[in-house]
């Protein structure tokens, strides 16, 4: 035995309980809610939101860094993915859900906003403890430290391939869209890379609130009071809130005076609304209302012409929306809770009828990011027989000399002028209207006589339209 006196034992560490930091276990249990339920953002976080500041747990600074982290991590999903693929041995499918949330919203908050890397890391490790348990935190702790050596440039040139080698998957990466999606959309744009990238970095950024103000209801001035609200950039009833806010703290919001939507939407409205017909012009329908802005613009825009609008929608609890949003219209309306592929009308019923068809959704992606993780290429064909059915009914619900507008929220061309294609053959007695000069002061159009929007150019959702006259 030796005769060297023992060290005395460090005495250990009392354990210490993780804290908790409201802001990132909010952003947490949103991002879990979209994975696990499928479930939106902008559906999941208000009420996440409104009860935090409910319970004193939140101000305004506390609710938008929850709100941009939320957000951030959906918008760079793909890529963060990629960069966090680098930094582990294992595959991602094999990391739990709730741990690659962890390491996701540590990863924006390192690659992604101005936060220093020492608290970004510390915090999300915290947040881990709090989620996770101490054992998982320690595996989130060393990837994301792996992580905070690069910064994203540096982690774009390690985890993206060459733009020469495959344009497609660089701009996947690098940009954050499914390689499918991005070329779906390159195909749709047309052009050279600057366009591509200039409407995908637009898919990433934060669009405006904007808000209409409901003709015979409200005014454009009135909405201009408020704080940080501008002009919209083309629609006489667009106001912009500049700097976001809460749109439902505004009067004419909670009235149902005027409501939050987007410029393209409103454009959409509008130029069927201001489509020559010939003839009459008394009935109006929206065959599919739901859940009820374009009604609401379109009841009031029949109102000032005397005109009655029909909104119809499927789903009973979206019609029950459609009622809400129109509720108060100075003019005739009705609400059906209908298929519009089977209507309850008459064929030749209507001067005017507008479809803005269900879709993949790929032109509002800045509003949802999430879809662009959910959907897939199939889906596709999921939803062209029911788009081509609601196409037909509406050419069949206009008489002669009345006009249909086809829309959809999708650039996609298989979803735009595929369907239109496909139903001017089976309906020889019907013209396309150039629906440009029907959306005067927007610039680049195309060369019509459909229009499509795009986010990078007009600062709208990429908005398809297309309006068809029946001429025998």
């Amino acid at each position: 035995m030796s005769d060297q006196p023992r060290r005395p034992r460090r005495p250990a560490k009392p354990y210490r309980r993780p804290k908790k930091d409201p802001v990132r276990v909010l952003a947490f249990e949103a991002l879990r809610a979209v994975d696990e339920r499928d479930a939106y953002a902008n559906l999941v976080l208000p009420p996440l939101l409104r009860k935090a500041r409910e319970d004193g747990d939140f101000d305004a600074r506390d609710a938008a860094l929850a709100t941009e982290l939320v957000y951030g991590t959906l918008r760079r999903q793909g890529t963060y993915d990629a960069v966090i693929a680098a930094c582990v041995d294992r595959p991602l499918r094999e990391v739990d859900p709730p741990v690659l949330d962890v390491l996701s919203l540590g990863a924006h908050q390192l690659l992604g906003t101005r936060i220093p890397t020492h608290a970004a890391v510390s915090a999300s490790v915290e947040l881990a403890r709090v989620v996770l348990g101490d054992g998982r935190a320690k595996f989130v702790n060393a990837v994301l430290r792996k992580i905070a050596q690069d910064d994203l440039d540096g982690w774009l040139e390690r985890v993206a391939p060459p733009y020469d080698e495959d344009p497609e998957e660089h701009l996947a990466v690098v940009h954050s869209h499914p390689r499918w999606v991005v070329s779906a959309l390159w195909d749709s744009l047309g052009g050279g890379r600057d366009g591509i990238e200039d409407l995908l970095r637009a898919d990433n950024e934060r669009p405006e609130v904007t808000l209409v103000a409901r003709p015979g209801r409200a005014t454009t001035a009135e909405l201009l009071d408020e704080e940080a609200a501008v002009p919209g950039r083309w629609s006489p009833h667009a106001v912009r809130l500049a700097e976001g806010g809460e749109p439902g703290a505004i009067a004419a919001v909670a009235e149902g005076r005027a409501g939050v939507q987007d410029e393209g939407s409103q454009l959409v409205a509008l130029a069927l609304a201001n489509a020559p017909v010939e003839g009459r012009d008394r009935m109006w329908l929206d065959g599919c209302a739901g859940p009820g802005g374009k009604a609401a613009l379109l009841g009031a825009l029949a109102a000032e012409r005397g005109a009655l609008l029909l909104a119809s929608e499927k789903q009973p609890h979206r019609a029950g929306l459609v009622a809400r949003a129109l509720a108060g219209n100075p003019g005739p309306y009705q609400v059906v809770a209908a298929d519009g592929t089977r209507p309850p009308w008459r064929p030749g019923s209507f001067d005017r009828a507008l479809v803005d068809v269900p879709c993949t959704g790929l032109g509002a992606l800045r509003r949802r990011p999430e879809a662009r993780w959910r959907r897939r290429p199939d889906d596709l064909e999921g939803f062209a027989p029911l788009q081509r059915g609601l196409l037909r009914t509406a050419l069949e619900s206009v008489r002669v000399g009345g006009v249909v507008g086809y829309a959809t929220c999708s650039p996609h061309l298989a979803e735009t002028r595929a369907v239109v294609a496909d139903l001017l053959k089976q309906f020889p007695d019907t013209e396309l209207i150039d629906a440009r000069p029907l959306l005067p002061g927007v610039p680049d159009l195309g060369e019509g006589p459909d229009v499509q929007l795009w986010p990078h150019v007009h600062g709208t959702d990429a908005m398809y339209l297309a309006l068809i006259r029946r001429t025998g």
